[in-house]
């Protein structure tokens, strides 16, 4: 006696079409998952990071410290002198970096320059930073700065003399000639660790000046 065909057997496309169906929902997830808690892709707008990062350029963000921090409940606290991209808090927008002057969208990228508790002072062009350990103060830039072509600029406009509130980051873009920064010493004020996506870890395009961070 012949086993009856199974239900799949007689129906082949609807067997195909479920297919299709679930492998497009696990692509989903998946993509939804990695773009969650592992890796992000951005397009940084604007000027404010020149010379480091340029407008156009597409960066990939490290969610992967952030994820663990969060399991094990606590709030991720990035290095200073890294590249960081936070929620703004104050507008919703596409999944854009926003370098320079404005506010209007969803993701800022600027560099960590100092942490609760130390004294910040822009003045005479210059940004010091003040902490138990360098009580005389010290650059931030020091471990970052590159050349006159990459990395901060040695010039930081404006007049800044404040202590960074518990909980919090003071950041600063790479250009910080004039207003061309959008950032803690120019409108933005300190940033909460809770608003931080994550560190900059890679340039992905343009493709001829591809690096790591």
């Amino acid at each position: 006696m012949e086993a009856k065909p199974k239900f799949f057997q007689k129906h082949p496309l609807l067997k195909d079409i479920l297919s299709l169906i679930l492998f497009v929902a696990g692509v989903v997830v998946g993509t939804l998952a990695l773009n969650a808690f592992i890796f992000r892709s951005y397009n940084v707008v604007g000027v404010s990071m020149e010379n480091t990062l340029h407008g156009n350029d597409r960066i990939i963000v490290n969610r992967v410290p952030v994820t663990v921090a969060h399991l094990f409940g606590n709030e991720y606290v990035p290095e200073r002198g890294q590249i960081i991209v936070f929620a703004n808090g104050e507008a919703d927008g596409p999944l854009t970096c926003k370098a320079e002057s404005g506010i209007a969208d969803q993701y800022i990228i600027k560099r960590v320059i100092a942490f609760p508790g130390e004294r910040v002072v822009v003045k005479n062009g210059k940004l010091t930073v003040y902490n138990d350990e360098h009580p005389d103060g010290f650059s931030p830039d020091e471990d970052t700065y590159v050349s006159d072509t990459d990395g901060p600029k040695k010039y930081t406009a404006g007049e800044v003399d404040i202590i960074v509130p518990s909980g919090e980051l003071f950041v600063s873009g790479d250009n910080r000639e004039g207003t061309h920064s959008y950032d803690s010493r120019n409108g933005l004020g300190t940033v909460p660790y809770c608003r931080v996506i994550g560190p900059v870890i890679f340039r992905l395009f343009p493709f001829d000046s591809v690096r790591f961070f």
